[in-house]
């Protein structure tokens, strides 16, 4: 056992194991002193992440920002998603390496293993960091209801908004999340990129606006 852990195409994996047990030890600690890793590293994600706000319009949709909210990023404290990946990424390593060397007296070299682990484990993290989601302690629902939105300052960020013409723009709910939605002008104006407006009411699409 101790020559699996010592293997020169074991030594990621033998390096990612002593850092989750050092960053289970540092969590325990700051448990312990009445604190805890929340929001600690948590301030890198991007502020959508893990918020499955019920709005009717349109929200930031990048393959990066789908790939961490399937990952459960953002919805279990980042520095315990690194324990988690840490964890499974090393013992999923071991284990593929050491049924390798019952079978074949040999191991994978660690420029192939190493980057291999990462995809491979992905899917085990997912079903841990769901299942630690569901027990931790959860805050305060940040779903809202789109109309909540109405009487604050969103920016245009895309294009020139016309009446029936709208553009894209963002505002901030009053959790600061962020959300991209269309906003039309009220009345017969022109809204610029870079614009400052308030929203005022609904519509089919997005949002009629005036100017802040």
């Amino acid at each position: 056992m101790w020559e699996l852990f010592t293997h020169p195409s074991n030594i990621v994996f033998s390096i990612s194991l002593c850092l989750m047990f050092l960053f289970g030890i540092f969590e325990i600690l700051l448990t312990l002193l009445g604190g805890g890793s929340q929001g600690f590293l948590d301030q890198f994600l991007p502020e959508d992440i893990g918020h499955n706000a019920e709005l009717g319009v349109d929200a930031d949709g990048s393959a990066i920002t789908k790939v961490l909210d399937w990952l459960y990023l953002g919805r279990v404290p980042l520095f315990v998603w690194l324990i988690i990946f840490l964890c499974i990424y090393s013992l999923l390593g071991f284990a593929i390496q050491a049924i390798f060397d019952q079978i074949t007296h040999m191991m994978f070299s660690a420029w192939i293993i190493a980057p291999a682990c990462i995809f491979l484990c992905m899917p085990f993290v997912r079903f841990c960091a769901m299942f630690i989601a569901r027990i931790l302690p959860q805050d305060e629902t940040t779903a809202i209801y789109s109309e909540e939105l109405i009487g604050r300052t969103a920016t245009i960020i895309l294009g020139e908004a016309r009446q029936q013409y709208p553009a894209q723009a963002k505002v901030q709910d009053q959790h600061g999340l962020t959300h991209y939605i269309l906003v039309e002008p009220e009345q017969n104006e022109i809204f610029s990129q870079g614009q400052s407006v308030v929203l005022t009411q609904k519509t089919t699409v997005g949002f009629q606006a005036i100017q802040s």
